[in-house]
């Protein structure tokens, strides 16, 4: 998996304590190895952590490794992108996309 910095990896062991239980809105990218356009996502959610990291945490799943998470969550495509607040997912967007618009995108969850 191509790990953007400043962005933890969760597992299907640990999402319920990391995610659901996270005092902060989270941000989780669905994503694997293999996805071209999760690389390229890579750069743009290191810089939204580093400028968010006090509102929004950035989080990425492997779905290869994590289909328990994946699978409850009706992921079928990467990179998906979800937002979970309270517990709960309130936004989900698939594709990768420019720093812009993801942050536009995010501006009613943070």
């Amino acid at each position: 998996m191509i790990k953007a910095a400043g962005v933890a990896e969760v597992t299907d062991e640990d999402f319920e304590a990391e995610v659901i239980g996270s005092e902060l809105p989270v941000l989780v990218q669905f994503t694997a190895e293999w996805c071209g356009p999760c690389r390229q996502l890579a750069p743009v959610l290191s810089a939204i952590a580093t400028e968010e990291g006090d509102r929004l945490r950035i989080v990425q799943l492997d779905v290869d490794r994590n289909p328990g998470t994946t699978i409850a969550y009706g992921v079928l495509s990467t990179p998906t992108l979800m937002v979970f607040r309270g517990g709960e997912p309130v936004k989900s967007m698939v594709g990768a996309r420019p720093k812009r618009r993801l942050l536009e995108e995010l501006a009613d969850v943070l």
